[in-house]
């Protein structure tokens, strides 16, 4: 896949200086290190760098083409390479992408969600490599940046890109899924996420449906969770599509079977006469759905049974993600990378079923971008943490204040704690042998740190 001449002038407002030297390019990047010989090089203006500033380390890395803002097209004039100007370099790198996906011959299937996201695109890529040349999203390149980066990292031989769609404002997904042009597309589900900008669910809906609407518009088919109401409500209409869920009658119907003691499931997914039965290598409730998202969407592409088994086998965990791990008489469950009110409750489920200790403890930190219920869905969360019979809670930050005050009159053991250092000291003088020990907050509050401290106590 090569970007030619015609490709560079048909991009917005753009104007072109030293055509003649001009070679047509498979490499387009926005890391002056990483740059290769003939590739073009696209400078970015971000809040820290500016991408300007190593147009000279590009070029001698071997960019032949560099595509910077207009406006800063007199300091590199004098410059011998073909010099494309725009008045965005940022849309410019964009529009190149949608450039490269448009003849890429493979297909591509995008995932967007409140929550599990990830987990679906490192299990669905997994299991489609059993079967095809896959390419899929590198660690958070799921925005406006990253879908580019994605697609232009693609290898000439690859049958699927799969690719994850980040978002917490309006209009986000919009932009990227214009640029994916997706074949298929999964929303994991709607739920309580960036309210701080999203508003409501709606909100969150109108932001995710957007992946959706391109693929329809497409030609595309969307993969729809059954068991969220607001997915099923609202795509009742669409006619390509194919339905996933465990309650009442999907297209692609799973079925958990049962919980190993230490609260891995064991599922069973049947798609048209298609049967798959398996132990998950992951843990949670909310891994066997998205398990039941990807093991669909393989069947409907073709990959047998077995070719999921297998690929099921290979899918590892992801850190930070829902993550156990046994350490030295302690169950650690690291779901640090981010929260809203939709994974607590599953991360809290998780620790319910785990049956290996019985003394279940909980470290909690801040959910934010909540808007202004953040307070009452904090306060909230003690209906499912005393449902649940755990037997500690510790709780960090501001937010986290109203459901301390929740908890106080019940016969539960809770604290809540000011400062970091006050939890971290007291994390050190105290002892969790013995114990399944859940740590998890949004990803600002660095709970991270708390996990890392508790496994730096059992060696």
């Amino acid at each position: 896949m090569t970007i030619n001449l015609k490709d560079i002038l048909s991009l917005s407002d753009s104007v072109l200086y030293n055509t003649a030297v001009y070679k047509s390019v498979s490499k387009i990047s926005i890391d002056s290190r990483t740059i290769k010989n003939n590739s073009i090089y696209v400078a970015l203006k971000g809040d820290k760098y500016d991408g300007h500033n190593f147009i000279e380390a590009a070029l001698l890395k071997g960019a032949s083409t560099i595509l910077i803002n207009k406006n800063r097209y007199k300091n590199f004039k004098h410059l011998n390479c073909t010099i494309v100007t725009v008045p965005n370099t940022t849309y410019a790198y964009g529009e190149l992408a949608a450039i490269y996906r448009r003849k890429f011959k493979g297909e591509v299937v995008s995932i967007t969600g409140s929550n599990g996201k990830t987990t679906t695109k490192e299990i669905l890529s997994t299991i489609l490599g059993e079967k095809f040349k896959v390419h899929k999203t590198e660690a958070n390149d799921n925005n406006h940046i990253g879908i580019p980066k994605t697609i232009f990292a693609t290898k000439r031989n690859t049958e699927k890109i799969v690719l994850e769609h980040g978002t917490n404002h309006f209009d986000e997904i919009k932009y990227t899924a214009s640029i994916a042009k997706p074949d298929y597309a999964i929303i994991t589900n709607i739920a309580d996420s960036h309210l701080e900008y999203l508003i409501d669910r709606d909100g969150v809906f109108k932001e995710k449906n957007a992946l959706f609407a391109e693929t329809l518009k497409n030609d595309g088919t969307i993969f729809v969770n059954n068991d969220d109401p607001i997915l099923k409500y609202e795509t009742r209409s669409v006619k390509k599509k194919i339905t996933f869920g465990f309650k009442g009658k999907p297209n692609i119907k799973g079925k958990v079977e049962g919980y190993t003691s230490d609260g891995r499931t064991k599922l069973s997914v049947e798609y048209f006469q298609k049967r798959v039965d398996t132990e998950l290598p992951l843990y949670g409730v909310s891994n066997a759905k998205n398990t039941l998202a990807s093991v669909g969407i393989a069947l409907h592409l073709g990959v047998s049974p077995k070719q999921i088994r297998n690929g099921i086998s290979k899918v590892k965990q992801v850190k930070g993600r829902l993550f156990v791990e046994e350490l030295e008489n302690i169950i650690l469950i690291d779901d640090t990378y981010n929260s809203n009110p939709t994974s607590m409750e599953a991360a809290i489920d998780l620790l319910k079923r785990v049956k290996t200790h019985s003394t279940k403890t909980l470290i909690i930190g801040d959910m934010f971008e909540l808007g202004e219920s953040a307070y009452k869905i904090h306060s909230q969360l003690a209906k499912v943490i005393l449902k649940s019979k755990i037997t500690n809670v510790f709780m960090l930050g501001r937010l986290m204040e109203s459901l301390a005050k929740s908890l106080d009159n019940e016969s539960i053991n809770s604290k809540h704690f000011a400062t970091r250092r006050m939890l971290k000291i007291f994390i050190e003088k105290n002892n969790f042998e013995n114990q399944v020990v859940l740590v998890k907050g949004s990803r600002g509050m660095r709970m991270e740190d708390f996990v890392e401290q508790i496994r730096e106590k059992t060696k």
